[in-house]
């Protein structure tokens, strides 16, 4: 056999032709170059003030980045923002699982587009325990309103504490209102925990209902009904009528049962319907006259200055928190203490008073900066 045949076998594979990277590295770079750069707080400020989308969107993701240099930028934005803030009506809307909170949200603000409103829509998707990750698919749930050059629809993942979701989905309120967006509307998870959150940063908490709800009621928390300061019951169309004007009737006398709120105003039900468009406007004028009420008794502004020193104490928690956790040597020690849980050695409390005082005893250390 020749030097030829000896080579020659039925598993030889012929060169293809070269193939195109699957990724565009001048996108890529270009990306990573935008990710990194970041502009001084007075070209942030300066962008908010004039209106511009995209210089809002790029200091509402410091506001969110847990990037201690990204943090101090944020800061200083909104430290320059906040004098020119507090114009909106902020409006925070809640629901149980199937209430069509989305799609009622893309009512009211077609709605009040069509008025000359500018609205700006925060919705705080849930988050993945595990993962961390969450959906945020409020841009696909409302086609309608996303493309409006009047409307602005910022989705945040609701992941950590409730304390550090409050700040900076009031921070991000600020920018939003600096930018010129005159009603802010905040739509929470669900019928839960976060609602609290929500409730300390709004004028107006609207509880929306579907029919049928002498049943939905019962898996209402009594504290949801008490911060409600009013209630839609939703779906009130076609042969749902006459159980959506049951329910508003059994949502009335379950509100009777409280005592009056403290901003003195009665919560108001009603029925909508936010797939036909009806009675979306009668929700809105049961919004404005609580405001007007709020207003003329003290109650409005008294309420947001509330809100101003809870997010102060929310503030306090959550950095103390994430200092804490981003200490190294709590976070070196941390999983030899669980260890010593799991194996009966020391109680959870032991545990507990060991870890701070490790954290304190070395926050005594650093020298006082002057």
């Amino acid at each position: 056999m020749d030097r030829h045949h000896k080579f020659e076998s039925a598993l030889k594979v012929n060169e293809g032709i070269e193939q195109p990277a699957q990724v565009n590295s001048d996108a890529v770079n270009r990306l990573k170059a935008s990710r990194k750069e970041i502009l001084s707080p007075e070209q942030y400020v300066e962008g908010i003030l004039k209106g511009d989308i995209v210089m809002l969107s790029k200091a509402i993701t410091l506001i969110e980045s847990a990037l201690p240099e990204h943090q101090q930028t944020a800061q200083r934005i909104i430290a320059a923002c906040l004098p020119n803030s507090g114009k909106a009506v902020r409006v925070g809307i809640t629901g149980v699982p199937g209430a069509g909170k989305s799609t009622f949200i893309e009512a009211l603000g077609m709605f009040l587009i069509g008025k000359g409103s500018k609205v700006a829509v925060l919705a705080i998707d849930p988050s993945s325990q595990r993962s961390k990750g969450s959906i945020l698919g409020d841009k696909t749930r409302m086609e309608r309103l996303s493309i409006q050059s009047n409307a602005y629809i910022r989705p945040s993942a609701a992941s950590g504490t409730l304390g550090g979701v409050a700040r900076k989905t009031h921070e991000t309120i600020i920018l939003c209102e600096v930018a010129g967006f005159d009603t802010i509307i905040v739509e929470t998870v669900g019928v839960g925990q976060s609602e609290t959150a929500v409730h300390s940063m709004v004028d107006f908490f609207l509880l929306l209902l579907i029919s049928g709800a002498g049943d939905e009621l019962q898996g209402i928390k009594r504290g949801i009904m008490e911060m409600a300061d009013g209630v839609a019951v939703n779906k009130a169309d076609g042969d749902n009528i006459t159980k959506a004007n049951r329910a508003k009737a059994e949502c009335e006398n379950a509100l009777h049962l409280f005592p009056l709120s403290e901003s003195g105003v009665s919560p108001k039900v009603t029925t909508c319907s936010s797939t036909e468009n009806i009675s979306i406007d009668t929700v809105w004028q049961m919004v404005t006259d609580y405001i007007a009420a709020t207003r003329e008794n003290g109650y409005f502004d008294k309420k947001r200055v509330q809100q101003a020193v809870q997010i102060m104490y929310n503030s306090i928690n959550e950095q103390l928190r994430s200092r804490f956790y981003n200490n190294k040597k709590i976070q070196i020690a941390i999983p030899q203490i669980e260890e010593s849980i799991r194996s009966n050695n020391m109680t959870s409390y032991m545990a507990a008073a060991m870890l701070l005082e490790k954290y304190f005893d070395e926050v005594k250390e650093i020298p006082n900066r002057k």
